[in-house]
């Protein structure tokens, strides 16, 4: 096999975990020994592990890490960029999509660079107020663009699953540097990301 992907976790975070998890499951009326829930516990250890992986990342490296001098002047954006993480207050996911734009100022970063800074920062515990802001900012200090954008577009299942229980809600959340504080830039921007190119 030319490409293979081999997924890596803690052993001491993972057994730390399938203690926790077991005794949930106890603590909720099951048998963690009946056979459908014996590996249980480790799914949610490993599963936990991946979806909070983003405390392990540094996203301003991620972004130096493709960082060239280039002219470019005009704004760059990148629509649509999948998100899941995880709501701090309930542990449930939340999900949606961020946009991100921002004008250089003689640098300008690989294109998949901005979606790892998402998964970077969606990959915790999470409120999406912050997560606007934190994109925003790591990008404008590293690699201090002329301005940024960012909106988010997110389903909360602790709205959906569990409380008020409103199933057709959708979260948006905005935050903007620089040239996007001026009128036309982010009227472009928001024009940008709500209409399909043909």
């Amino acid at each position: 096999m030319a490409y293979h992907k081999k997924e890596f976790y803690d052993e001491d975070v993972t057994n730390q975990l399938k203690d926790a998890y077991r005794n949930v499951l106890k603590a909720v009326g099951e048998d963690p020994e009946r056979e459908g829930l014996l590996k249980t516990p480790e799914r949610i250890a490993k599963a936990m592990q991946f979806m909070t992986q983003g405390y392990q990342m540094d996203a301003a490296q991620i972004l130096q890490s493709a960082k060239f001098h280039e002219s470019y002047s005009e704004m760059v954006l990148v629509k649509n960029i999948e998100l899941y993480s995880m709501c701090e207050h309930h542990m449930l996911p939340f999900f949606g999509k961020a946009h991100i734009a921002y004008i250089p100022n003689g640098w300008i970063t690989g294109l998949s660079k901005l979606a790892h800074v998402v998964e970077c920062f969606s990959r915790r515990l999470q409120v999406q107020e912050r997560m606007t802001h934190q994109i925003l900012d790591v990008l404008q200090e590293t690699l201090q663009p002329l301005g940024v954008g960012v909106v988010i577009e997110a389903q909360h299942l602790c709205m959906m699953q569990r409380g008020v229980q409103k199933q057709n809600c959708v979260t948006t959340t905005s935050a903007f540097s620089g040239e996007f504080m001026k009128n036309s830039t982010r009227a472009e921007f928001l024009k940008l990301i709500s209409h399909e190119l043909s």
